[in-house]
């Protein structure tokens, strides 16, 4: 009986034992190793590579004798151990360093309960059964007895560093009070060289992997966490700026008052020190030097241009100093302070060309400033263009307002096009009093007139200010009503897409869900809308079931069953949207209950893993794994019933995405329990 559930879950043994090889060789071949848990995965490289050459010579002799039933299964477990170590080396060396380092121990635990899980599979290998040499069967045992033996082992080193960073956060988070917080930056860079991060695009890179853990621990309601990140978020951004910037201006000689002095040693060393004691207020927080052209940004903090404008260019959309999402990318000058700074500069004695740039160093200058100035769309636009969008936008908005029909039409379709492009265009229009308007005509019962209106309202939604303003005007009833029962298609499609536009703000999802006609409506265009229209309407409706309280407003809207079927719609091309939707609202029992009564969205997931894109065999995988969860024996059931399930599992788990690996090993896993009980 063993020998029957092991055969009906797991594949035959010379493909088994192919794929360990293979899964075990690429474990211990991975180059660029992480500098973080290095003790516990040089450790269990070395295991699994005892195990390879176990691997190696069963499946030389496989062929000649029929191995045991507990054989298999303990290849089985190996397999599931070793795709997770794999896993847990992969997430150590494409993951955050910084972060890593702050989870030692847990980290550290998941590779002891790993070696835990190889001596349980080792516990039913029957070495003495099989056809291996001495040699490798005492190693083996050695292996089993060493694991048997094996305590959990956090590095020493990786505490220490650990610690060495945890200083160097407080001591960021304390350097706005005087004489205290000083910041030992070459501290800094010896303890973040001694974790992989060498050079200036490390440090970038680290910063990217930093946001991403944020945005998951947000996810998962970690606030300490979040917190956390952000700590070492500003102390890598802090000292990317203070390392890799500083030497780089000191490489091009630019004025500062180190440099001053070492270049000038007969220049008086009280400048030095005046400019040393730069009051908190007058230095930028970003680069903690003199702020030489002060800007106001949306959280109303100030900063100097040209840093603020690298931190924007290197695609942060947040306050440094806050936090807080910046709801545009103006950068408005302070000319007060920009005032204070140069009386503050008169009083000590220092001339205010020592902070701009040299004569010689000038042209350099000016073409990093307009580098850094492409980040905000309005800085790199001419005084002479935005005058003139200007003075369009406000001719074709009192045309919206005191027109005819036929002219509010062709001024409607104008400021279309308009706001179709640039950032600044859409702004200024916005700020002209266009929104109002156009949200009165999209009530008009000229079609064009209404198309025009919704389309120009979708384009201005996509600058995040007038995402605020449009709601602001109660446009978004008015949006409903087009969806609902707009006069063209092109004009429901585009008020989907409007809806979208809008939902990306998250206490917007929870507005829009909340109008009873919003969702039934999204649905109706799913089911009788044009390609794009269905489109359209799916992004929409994922955007809103991101929001629990929505989930059961779409599965009672008969959503489920339009996605489904939209599976298998070539034409419509939208099925990794509607997969995405689906595994949405799996997430409230309405959903999960509607998707287990079909009877066609097992097979057709099945064959998704095989022939999916990326995205669409990780959103099937988790919709199989969440089917089958939680009292899904039936799912579980038609899964083994179906010939393709297994062998998709284990090519997904083997080439899949990380995400997509851990559920295929966990379903398999589930499946094979189902299979015993079974039995």
């Amino acid at each position: 009986m063993n020998e029957l559930i092991v055969s009906s879950v797991y594949p035959p043994t010379g493909n088994l034992l192919e794929a360990l090889i293979h899964i075990s060789n690429e474990v211990f071949s991975m180059e660029k190793l992480p500098f973080v848990q290095m003790k516990n995965i040089s450790s269990m490289v070395r295991r699994i590579k005892i195990l390879t050459s176990l691997f190696e010579e069963i499946q030389e002799t496989s062929s000649a004798a029929r191995l045991p039933p507990s054989s298999i299964l303990c290849l089985a477990e190996l397999s599931c151990v070793i795709q997770k170590v794999k896993l847990l080396i992969e997430i150590c060396k494409e993951g955050s360093s910084l972060w890593n380092l702050m989870q030692t121990e847990l980290i550290s635990n998941q590779f002891h309960a790993l070696i835990k899980e190889m001596d349980n599979a080792l516990d039913i290998l029957p070495l003495r059964l099989l056809n291996v040499t001495v040699d490798t069967k005492e190693q083996v045992e050695l292996l089993h007895k060493q694991a048997k033996r094996a305590d959990l082992f956090i590095d020493p080193r990786d505490i220490q560093k650990r610690e060495e960073i945890l200083q160097l956060m407080a001591t960021n988070c304390d350097r706005k009070s005087k004489n205290k917080g000083l910041i030992d930056f070459e501290r800094v860079k010896q303890s973040f060289n001694s974790i992989g991060l060498r050079t200036s695009l490390d440090y970038e890179e680290e910063i990217s992997k930093l946001e991403t853990q944020a945005e998951k621990q947000a996810g998962t309601g970690g606030l300490i966490a979040v917190s956390n990140i952000n700590s070492l978020i500003s102390l890598i951004s802090l000292s990317k700026t203070a390392i890799w910037e500083e030497e780089h201006l000191m490489n091009k000689q630019n004025l500062k008052q180190t440099v001053s002095i070492n270049v000038l040693p007969d220049q008086s060393s009280s400048c030095y020190s005046l400019v040393s004691d730069i009051p908190d207020e007058l230095r930028c927080p970003i680069s903690l030097d003199l702020i030489r052209d002060p800007v106001i940004v949306a959280s109303g903090h100030t900063y100097d241009r040209n840093s603020i404008a690298q931190w924007i260019n290197s695609g942060h959309h947040t306050c440094p100093k806050s936090g807080q999402r910046l709801i545009h990318m103006a950068l408005i000058p302070n000319y007060a302070l920009k005032s204070l700074i140069q009386q503050w500069c008169e009083d000590n004695n220092i001339p205010i060309t020592e902070f701009k740039s040299t004569p010689s160093d000038s042209e350099s200058s000016s073409s990093k400033i307009k580098k850094y100035d492409k980040a905000v769309d309005y800085i790199s636009a001419t005084k002479a263009s935005t005058d003139a969008v200007k003075m369009t936008a406000e001719f074709l908005v009192g045309k919206l307002a005191t027109g005819s029909p036929d002219i509010q039409r062709q001024a409607a379709y104008e400021l279309r096009l308009l706001a179709k492009s640039g950032m600044d265009n859409r702004r200024i229009i916005a700020e002209s009093g266009a929104i109002p308007f156009l949200m009165t005509l999209l009530g008009s019962h000229d079609p064009r007139i209404q198309e025009n209106a919704v389309t120009a309202l979708l384009n201005l939604s996509i600058h995040e200010n007038n995402k605020i303003l449009i709601m602001s005007a109660g446009a978004i009833d008015s949006l409903i009503g087009v969806l609902q029962s707009g006069k063209t298609m092109e004009a429901r499609g585009n008020a989907a897409a409007a809806i979208f536009s809008l939902s990306v703000i998250d206490e917007y999802k929870v507005i829009i869900g909340a109008r009873t006609k919003a969702i039934p409506a999204l649905v109706g265009l799913l089911k009788d809308g044009t390609t794009a229209g269905k489109r359209d309407a799916a992004i929409a409706l994922f955007n809103l079931a991101v929001y629990d309280a929505n989930r059961q407003s779409i599965v009672l809207a008969g959503a489920v069953s339009l996605l489904i079927d939209l599976l298998m719609d070539d034409k419509a091309g939208i099925t990794d949207d509607s997969l995405a939707v689906l595994a949405l609202v799996l997430g409230c029992n309405e959903g999960l209950q509607a998707l287990r009564k079909s009877r066609i969205l097992v097979p057709l997931l099945v064959d998704l893993l095989r022939f999916g894109t990326s995205k669409g065999k990780d959103h099937s995988i988790t919709l199989l794994l969440g089917l089958c969860k939680d009292s899904g024996e039936e799912i579980a059931g038609r899964l083994l019933m179906n010939p393709r399930s297994i062998p998709s599992l284990q090519s997904l788990a083997a080439d899949g995405s990380l995400r997509a690996r851990r559920k295929a090993d966990a379903l398999l896993r589930l499946l094979n329990r189902c299979c015993f009980q079974s039995q």
